[in-house]
Order: C-alpha cells, then sequence, then structure tokens
C-alpha cells in the first residue's frame, strides 16, 4: 500500500487531522459559571473598554486563520475549496507541531480577489493573523496587498516561506564557497508568487542593508527571460522586469545560464540537462525545487559541476521546506502583537534559518525539516525585528 492509499485511510479513521478542545474544565457548575454565563461577562466588558486585551483574554495572541480558495493547490492545481481543505488542516497541524500555534482551515468558496479581501478583513477581529495558501497568481499579489493594513499581519507563505528557505539555504552555500551575494549571478525560473518573492528580496533595498542584494537576477518564464517592454509581460511581470534584468537580457532560461552562480527553480520538472549546469560558472548553486520531479535531479546537477544542490523533496539532502519558516515568522509576529509583516522581519528569518546550521556542509546547508528547534529561533529573531522596527518609528 503505497503513501497516497495510506493517507486516505489516515484522514477517513480520524475525519480530518484537526480539532477543538476546551482549555478551562466543565465538571461543576462553578466551572460553567467561570467559562460561560455569567462569569464571561468580565472579560467581554473588559475588551470592550479595551480591545487589545482581546490578544490576551481570548484565543487571538496565539492564533491564526489559514485561508484558501483552492485555486492553486501544490501539486494539484485549481481543485476548489473543499478539495483543498485536508491541504489547510495539514497546514494548522504544521503550526501546532512547530510555533505552537493554533490555527484554523478557513476555505472560501470565492475567486473575486476583492470579495476575498473583504471576508479576510471580516474575520480579522478573531485572529492574530491571517497565513494566506494556495490562492493563484496574480491574484494572491492583489489579496496580500489589500490585507496590509487590516492590524493583523498577513502572509502569502506560498511566496514568502519558499524565499526565506532557499535564500537561508543559498546564504550558507556562499559560507561554503567564500562568497557574497553581490558576487551572484542569478537565475530564477518560474515567476509566479514564490519566484516574484525570491526575486524580490534578492533586489531590494533592505536586502542591501543586510549584504543580501544580488548583484544580478532574472527571472524567467515560459516564455523565456522577463525583460522590460516584452510583448507577454503583463502588469506584474513588467515590474517583474523593471525591478531585475539590469542588462535587458532577452532569450531562454539556458541562455540566462551561461556563466551564472545560482539557479533557483519554482517551475516544472525535467527542465535542465548536465550540460546546461556544465555552462554556469564556477561551483554553481543550484536549488531545483519543483515537484514531484525537480528541473533537475541532484544527481546530474552534480555530474555538471555544481557544488551544492537542493530540491523541494524529502528523500534528498538540502530539502526547500516551507515549514522552516512559517511557523517560527508567524509566531514571532504574534509574540511582538506586529501589525504587519515586513521585509526585515524576513530577513530576520533567512539569518536565524541559515544560522541553525553551524557548519555548514554542501549536502547541509539548511536544518531538517522535522527540526522543532528551528521555529522558536526563528521566531526570536522574527519579533526582535518586528520591535526594533516598531521602536525606530515611534522614535
Amino acid at each position: 500500500m503505497d503513501i497516497y492509499e495510506r493517507s486516505l485511510i489516515k484522514h477517513r479513521e480520524h475525519r480530518g487531522k484537526v480539532e477543538t478542545r476546551s482549555l478551562m474544565p466543565l465538571d461543576s457548575r462553578d466551572d460553567l459559571s467561570l467559562a460561560y454565563t455569567p462569569g464571561v461577562a468580565r472579560p467581554c466588558e473588559a475588551i470592550h473598554q479595551d480591545p487589545e486585551s482581546a490578544w490576551d483574554l481570548t484565543w487571538k495572541g496565539r492564533t491564526v486563520a489559514v485561508l484558501s480558495d483552492g485555486s492553486a493547490v501544490l501539486g494539484l492545481g485549481d481543485i476548489g475549496p473543499e478539495a483543498a481543505l485536508p491541504v489547510m488542516e495539514g497546514k494548522a497541524v504544521l503550526f501546532r507541531e512547530f510555533g505552537g500555534i493554533d490555527a484554523v482551515p478557513l476555505v472560501v468558496s470565492e475567486r473575486d480577489p476583492e470579495r476575498i479581501i473583504e471576508l479576510a478583513k471580516a474575520v480579522a477581529p478573531t485572529y492574530g493573523g491571517i497565513n494566506l495558501e494556495d490562492i493563484s497568481a496574480p491574484r494572491c499579489f492583489e489579496i496580500e496587498a489589500g490585507l496590509q493594513d487590516i492590524g493583523i499581519p498577513v502572509m502569502h507563505d506560498d511566496q514568502h516561506g519558499t524565499a526565506v528557505v532557499v535564500l537561508a539555504a543559498v546564504k550558507n552555500a556562499l559560507r561554503i564557497l567564500n562568497k557574497s551575494f553581490s558576487d551572484l549571478s542569478v537565475v530564477i525560473n518560474g515567476a509566479g508568487a514564490a519566484g516574484r518573492a525570491i526575486a524580490r528580496l534578492l533586489s531590494s533595498k533592505e536586502s542591501e542593508e543586510w549584504n543580501m542584494k544580488a548583484g544580478k537576477v532574472r527571472i524567467c518564464d515560459s516564455k523565456g527571460i522577463i525583460w522590460p517592454g516584452r510583448p507577454a509581460n503583463g502588469a506584474f511581470k513588467e515590474e517583474l522586469g523593471q525591478q531585475t534584468n539590469p542588462d535587458c537580457q532577452q532569450g531562454s532560461v539556458q541562455e540566462a545560464l551561461r556563466g551564472s552562480n545560482v539557479f533557483i527553480g519554482v517551475s516544472k520538472g525535467g527542465l535542465l540537462t548536465v550540460d546546461d549546469i556544465a555552462q554556469m560558472g564556477s561551483d554553481p548553486i543550484v536549488f531545483a525545487m519543483a515537484n514531484p520531479e525537480p528541473e533537475i535531479y541532484p544527481e546530474e546537477a552534480k555530474r555538471g559541476g555544481a557544488a551544492v544542490v537542493g530540491t523541494g523533496r524529502s528523500d534528498f539532502p538540502n530539502q526547500v521546506n516551507n515549514v522552516l519558516a512559517f511557523p517560527g515568522i508567524f509566531r514571532g509576529a504574534l509574540d511582538a502583537r506586529a501589525r504587519r509583516f515586513t521585509r526585515a522581519m524576513l530577513l530576520a528569518a533567512i539569518d536565524a534559518i541559515a544560522d541553525h546550521v553551524s557548519d555548514p556542509q554542501p549536502d547541509r546547508v539548511i536544518p531538517e525539516a522535522l527540526d522543532r528547534s528551528v521555529g522558536p529561533a526563528v521566531a526570536k529573531r522574527v519579533a526582535e525585528a518586528s520591535v526594533s522596527a516598531t521602536s525606530k518609528a515611534a522614535g
């Protein structure tokens, strides 16, 4: 029996993966009076007088919503909200196990970005944060942008979680090779949610301040390198073209790779060959993260001369797994009572994950996905970055 059938049996056995339970006993009338009427009136009055006290008197300070419309479920595509619910339940399990956060799966039968924004704003008083999940691009960009000033932090994990983990891996690969980000010529293949976030982190002002700004970044889609003014761009790809590709290079991903130092794949399997890697610069870094088949398998990338290789799969070294990022990022945001996520918080998460590997080796540039000590380390750095930014703004 394969993993898929075993999973189906387990889901049917438990009727899902998550449950709610009371934190207060209900063994006496006094217990009932404390948990519900009449005692509950006092915390209600306290919150009415000071809405901020909801963070201490309810689950708000330790709970996030995992919000999806099921339009871009990893590996499955547009399968709709009900079919996406097992993934959102799984995300909730990971939040609890690796971040100590209660998470509520929330799938919506809605595709209009404005309506999803309205729905998220309407439920925001219940939660301390919202994790957007498996929403198709470019709609996910509009939805995330529209939720940045609602009083709680909102993040589309398919963008930023992937970007944080892969850039932590690249950072440690550079430690091994004694190189810096400013030395790098980077090719990103895949101009969707993750590719866009990676490109923006490698080319932002904050990245430069943190010594993580790449020397050159080009991002490719199915039509090749994205350049400013390319007729096939559309609005968000035009923005990417303006932010990257300083030489306005045109051509295929293979042409972009010539002489480059880093390949980051968030696209489709079987894209590259040994010869493609061989034409890169010396000691190239290759993160081929398409699932289930990577853009190029690790053994082939190494035959092409790759010095460090990673994938999105758990059966190869250097698995880029978002679980290393999102539980700690949200935990840190909740601990700091952050109102929104900032690039500085994401960059702090990158540092925390990279620093968690004390002695990077080519087959270990990021922690193991099941390392439960990563989440608290990330949370501490993220909270510090949030508090620091708030203090500077107040000053």
